[in-house]
């Protein structure tokens, strides 16, 4: 079993190296779709260049991975089948706010499953040459930054009120890389975003030795549906300044 799971672990592997490469190769197809802007019924941006990566990492998935059940932010249709073999959630660009007004802050999202069981996740920042994935965590000593999502809520402006140093990036994958590594000392998303935002991060995260809380719970590392809204709060570390209190409280004289 365990050289069965060996197998597994070393393609998914391989099948991430394919997609950082492809990422690689795709950036100037990408930048030239950068601009071309059309708007969803919520009123948020949809580039061209979403819809052509998700494209691409499709075909290459189903190459990979027969029998795929396919959930990518762009193509998923609500209600759809999710099948017992293998699946995919991406998020071909997270941040297309951030993307299509020419900042570096968005990212890429990916977690593959199979048979209900996770079998591995990447994020990317491909303008910031960031990448994380299952087994391959960088880390950063000490942060007491909290980051938070950028749909309002006023639970965020009181987090926003009761924190030293808080963020708002506009990118859930940006928001959950930096927490998993530790640059970021917690995140917090009190409205709610979708399994391609989430999934892949939230893993991760558990991987990392976070506490991971989605919708009040303890996060147990289970599939997220993906028609519905997850809550999150995660939190990466409690304090590693010296002279700083506890996480939302100023530091002593």
């Amino acid at each position: 079993m365990a050289r069965q799971s060996g197998l597994i672990m070393t393609n998914v592997s391989g099948i991430f190296t394919e997609v950082e490469a492809l990422m690689a190769a795709s950036m100037p197809a990408i930048q030239a779709r950068r601009y071309d802007i059309q708007w969803k019924p919520d009123g948020s941006p949809v580039t061209a260049a979403d819809t052509y990566l998700e494209g691409l990492l499709a075909d290459l998935l189903h190459r990979h991975l027969p029998g795929l059940t396919f959930i990518g932010e762009e193509s998923w249709q609500a209600g759809g089948r999710l099948g017992s073999g293998w699946c995919a959630v991406l998020d071909p660009i997270d941040g297309t706010e951030n993307f299509c007004s020419g900042l570096k802050e968005w990212g890429i999202s990916l977690s593959l499953w199979q048979g209900g069981a996770h079998r591995g996740s990447l994020l990317m920042l491909p303008e910031l040459g960031e990448v994380m994935s299952s087994g391959r965590i960088p880390r950063v000593p000490r942060s007491r930054i909290v980051g938070f999502s950028s749909s309002f809520n006023p639970a965020i402006a009181q987090g926003l009120a009761e924190t030293p140093e808080g963020r708002i990036m506009g990118c859930a994958v940006y928001n959950l890389f930096n927490v998993i590594r530790g640059a970021y000392a917690r995140f917090v998303n009190p409205k709610g975003a979708r399994s391609w935002d989430l999934l892949a991060g939230v893993v991760l995260a558990r991987e990392a030795g976070c506490d991971v809380i989605v919708n009040d719970k303890v996060y147990d590392g289970q599939f997220l549906e993906p028609d519905q809204r997850y809550r999150v709060d995660i939190r990466h570390r409690y304090d590693l300044h010296s002279g700083q209190g506890a996480l939302g409280q100023s530091g002593s004289a």
